[in-house]
């Protein structure tokens, strides 16, 4: 059995109404991240010198050694890049990720942060990388975040974001605190439930590109123009998608030492103003939108074929071909995994195992597919699928003619092509299905054939949207 873990579907066409307050068109999330004194540094007792997202080109950590200039850009951010963002977005709710222990050595900037009403989230103990740390120790981290977060803030942060994470943070964040969302994850324009840490966590996903950390990286922004360009395009598209009743949420990515400096910060100035003009615009924190989401469309049970042993996988889905489980057997053995727990994905994997299938093996499944409106159903002898598909199509209650009429077409398609007659029912008439029965009748045997088997999947495809729709 081979079991794919990501969910490459999420929402997919099926986009769940956000429901913004007051009937926004869009929620804009912006997050103002405080790292400073929270990075790699000798005297954090760390092994070498921070080299990520800072002025310096292709810097590299420098092993036992403070780096002044890195010091000194990261201190820019707290002494100046704070202020001037914090004068510019304190009117606002917005959101900080605030690593603990920057946030234990900025009393003045924590204080003013409470003040302003913003949302104080987690963004864990130290600004590192944690993708080679084991899970205890990972996990030690995450506690002492939390703790020291409660201790400096006064609160415990009911939102977490690491950043440069690992497999296992989103598995450990869940599992260690109560929090109201996760946000390691740049996945979708929505919240969304996922299972970790043995529970429903919801994540509030992140964003990469309405971030200005691509001020630090080569393929980035190189003037504020470009970023303040870039904040309003995705707006304008969100705010349109809104206006056309698929709401959305724009997050928004900032760090104090970037776009704190002058040239960045008026940028970001008109883009707020840009934001502002529109109606049907609501601001909040990170916080607002996961309770808003909780309580808008909290964890619903669903269908989950990925997770069912065999015996359970065909025994629930053994019949959507006709008669024919062997089909759901392979099916299981495919790379199913979340993205597959939908009809969509599991008519996929049932129809591959049909299509890779032999002529004569596909000539059965055609064979197991009762006559319309023929001796089967008139005995009450039907699946219950195809009892129900029939009487639908009001092939149950045919005149004595129209009886008599379908008894010849039957007989006549069968002995033409060796096999019976088949349409899904559901996306006809009893007039269309006639009408296709004589016309088809004219038809060449491949043609049929291959005819036949795409109205076998349809049927397949039908039922699996009314098993998952149940």
């Amino acid at each position: 059995m081979k079991r794919y873990p990501r969910d490459m579907t999420g929402y997919g066409a099926n986009v769940p109404a956000a429901n913004w307050p007051n009937g926004a068109k869009i929620a804009v999330q912006i997050v103002l991240n405080y790292e400073e004194g929270g990075e790699n540094c000798i005297l954090h007792g760390d092994p070498a010198s921070e080299a990520f997202l800072s002025e310096i080109t292709g810097a590299a950590p420098w092993p036992g050694q403070r780096h002044w200039n890195m010091e000194s850009i990261y201190e820019y951010g707290s002494r100046a890049g704070f202020w001037r963002v914090h004068r510019i977005l304190r009117d606002l709710p917005i959101t900080v990720y605030g690593v603990a222990t920057a946030l234990a050595r900025a009393p003045e900037q924590v204080a003013a942060m409470k003040a302003a009403g913003w949302e104080i989230a987690s963004h864990g103990l130290k600004w590192i990388e944690h993708k080679d740390m084991g899970e205890a120790e990972e996990r030690a981290q995450i506690r002492e975040a939390i703790r020291l977060h409660t201790e400096v803030t006064g609160q415990r942060p009911r939102g977490w974001y690491t950043g440069r994470c690992s497999m296992n943070t989103i598995d450990l964040v869940a599992a260690e605190g109560d929090f109201a969302y996760v946000a390691d994850s740049y996945a979708d324009d929505l919240p969304y439930w996922v299972k970790a840490g043995g529970k429903d966590q919801l994540i509030v996903p992140y964003t990469m590109d309405c971030n200005d950390m691509r001020f630090a990286i080569q393929a980035g922004f190189t003037t504020g123009a470009q970023f303040e360009s870039y904040l309003k395009d995705s707006f304008d598209m969100l705010y349109a998608e809104g206006e056309a009743g698929a709401p959305k949420m724009l997050s928004i990515g900032l760090h104090c030492r970037l776009i704190g400096r002058p040239g960045r910060a008026m940028a970001l100035k008109r883009a707020l103003e840009h934001f502002a003009s529109h109606d049907g615009v609501w601001f909040a924190t990170r916080e607002q939108i996961a309770d808003h989401w909780a309580r808008e469309h909290p964890p619903v049970k669903r269908l989950a074929p990925s997770e069912m042993n065999k015996e359970s996988f065909v025994a629930e889905f053994g019949g959507v071909f006709e008669h024919s489980p062997w089909i759901a057997e392979g099916a299981f053995d495919l790379e199913l995994g979340p993205t597959h727990d939908n009809a969509a994905g599991i008519h996929s994997a049932l129809a591959r195992v049909f299509r890779s299938a032999t002529t004569e093996q596909r000539l059965g499944v055609l064979n197991a597919h009762p006559d319309l409106a023929g001796k089967l159903a008139a005995a009450g002898r039907l699946t219950r699928e195809s009892t129900a598909e029939q009487a639908g199509a009001g092939l149950d209650m045919l005149t004595d003619e129209e009886r008599a009429e379908f008894t010849a077409l039957n007989q006549a398609y069968t002995s033409k092509f060796g096999f019976p007659f088949i349409i899904a029912v559901k996306d006809n008439t009893k007039a269309s299905i006639l009408e296709a029965f004589h016309r088809r009748l004219n038809n060449d045997r491949d043609t049929e054939f291959a005819e036949a088997c795409r109205q076998v999947e349809r049927i397949a495809g039908l039922r699996l949207i009314e098993k998952f729709s149940a």
